[in-house]
């Protein structure tokens, strides 16, 4: 099991500026970081790269779909080839970020609605073009993982059983799932069986507390989570998510009013100790 920290607490664009920061989450014990990939090239991302290189920090990427002109679930073929350039891009990037998955949102335009359920249509589509972006991803040895978002965010697949079997109809090895504690605790009636019943497809985990602050303060059941984690043979990442209002346009998407921690590194410092304790004694 590896722990992780996921950037975007304070950034969508990680550059050289962030190495000090990159330094103390380093020494206070992550194995690495993720990465998102929301603008730039593939060489921005491997100078970025480089750089956890030389501090010994491992990674992996998260995105969304930005626009409604790369929406994999449209009616117009070329805006689903616009989704699948997209999903080609962020594979080229993460690969030459060095690393081997990508997980998000990465099925319809994140805050877009239509107003009615997921359609069989619109489910076929983006079985279109997340096999092609399956294949491409294959290619270069990359997992796009696909993340179970709540309803306020997302319509397509809100809980992890919709997400499997939507996973399970694509039936591609490029295209697996994600698990993030934050949406379950707001869509799964039991989060943690919502894991358990569906771990076969899981690559990868968002530690994320109930209010998307400090792990270990708000009332997501983590000594279960963990237990059924380990139990279940789970022995990948465990990536603490987390937001505050430093980016005004990401604090919008994400809905955050108020701060939820006195300070960034309280969530990462005091989050480490949650998982990693948590981790000892599942």
């Amino acid at each position: 099991m590896k722990i992780g920290f996921c950037m975007l607490l304070w950034t969508t664009a990680v550059g050289e500026e962030h190495r000090p920061l990159l330094e103390d989450i380093k020494a206070t014990g992550y194995d690495g970081v993720e990465i998102p990939i929301f603008d730039g090239t593939p060489d921005t991302y491997a100078s970025i790269g480089k750089m956890l290189d030389e501090l010994e920090l491992e990674r992996t990427a998260i995105s969304v779909i930005p626009t409604l002109d790369r929406n994999p679930l449209s009616a117009e073929a070329a805006t689903r080839q616009a989704a699948v350039d997209y999903l080609a891009w962020c594979t080229d990037c993460t690969a030459a970020l060095g690393a081997n998955t990508i997980g998000g949102p990465l099925h319809q335009t994140l805050g877009e609605f239509s107003g009615a359920a997921t359609t069989t249509d619109e489910f076929d589509r983006a079985r279109e073009v997340h096999t092609r972006a399956g294949d491409h991803a294959r290619q270069s040895g990359i997992t796009l993982a696909l993340e179970a978002i709540n309803r306020f965010e997302s319509y397509f697949a809100n809980t992890m059983q919709q997400l499997d079997a939507y996973v399970e109809s694509v039936n591609h090895p490029a295209i697996k799932t994600m698990y993030d504690t934050f949406h379950a605790n707001i869509e799964e009636a039991d989060p943690v069986g919502a894991y358990t019943a569906h771990k076969h497809n899981v690559v990868h985990v968002h530690i994320s507390e109930n209010d998307r602050g400090v792990p270990g303060r708000g009332h997501i059941p983590w000594n279960d989570t963990f237990r059924a984690l380990k139990s279940g043979g789970y022995d990948q990442w465990l990536t603490i998510e987390a937001f505050g209002r430093g980016l005004p346009d990401l604090a919008a998407a994400t809905r955050v009013w108020r701060d939820f921690a006195e300070s960034p590194e309280a969530v990462y410092r005091e989050g480490f100790n949650t998982i990693s304790d948590g981790w000892k004694h599942a």
